[in-house]
């Protein structure tokens, strides 16, 4: 018999909404520091037990708010084909994500591009690094005469590095570019470092 997954009651879920608008709006003001569950709760319009009946304090609040990401993110990747490792898929997945961080443009501005909480960078770090390196397994590396022979950890970091680094200098200059315009510009770059300076070691 197939188990079926309860659904949250709607009530929940807007009272959790409550409590995660109300701290990233405190966050977009104040240090994390100075947050506290009391702030919080004046805030959503609520009292200190009902914000306890959802949240053990507010290290866990931002783990969730962390999993709510990272979920978020993966969900639009499994969109994605997954069985397709084309140039367009990865186009795809590149408009997909900065679509998805402009649309929430306000949580990833506090979390990653002003307050650069750990939790948060961390968590997308690793996203990040776990999708390149499954990019690359499943790309077939194009050697050149002038390549230089660069170790694969090192690549990986520095290209998810790279990627962060762009969302984060994009958001603090409140998104000059569209995410179409964004995308098209990172696939130019990913494409020019690819074709010129590396020869992935397997390693």
């Amino acid at each position: 018999m197939p188990t079926t997954t309860p659904r949250t009651d709607p009530r929940v879920l807007r009272t959790r909404q409550l409590i995660r608008n109300a701290f990233i709006d405190l966050l977009e003001v104040i240090q994390l520091e100075k947050i506290t569950v009391n702030r919080i709760a004046e805030r959503a319009t609520i009292n200190r037990v009902t914000f306890y009946l959802h949240y053990r304090d507010i290290p866990e609040l931002l783990e969730k708010l962390a999993d709510d990401m990272i979920n978020e993110i993966q969900a639009i990747l499994d969109d994605i084909q997954s069985g397709s490792h084309s140039i367009d898929t990865d186009w795809s997945i590149l408009v997909h994500l900065l679509e998805h961080i402009a649309e929430n443009s306000k949580f990833y501005k506090v979390m990653l591009a002003s307050q650069r909480i750990p939790v948060f960078n961390d968590r997308l770090m690793k996203l990040f690094v776990d999708l390149i390196t499954n990019r690359r397994e499943n790309h077939a590396e194009s050697p050149s005469a002038s390549a230089v022979t660069i170790p694969k950890d090192i690549a990986i970091w520095y290209g998810s590095s790279a990627f962060i680094g762009t969302i984060v200098c994009w958001l603090r200059e409140d998104m000059p570019y569209t995410p179409l315009f964004l995308a098209n510009k990172l696939s130019l770059l990913f494409h020019i470092q690819q074709n010129t300076n590396q020869l992935i070691d397997s390693e």
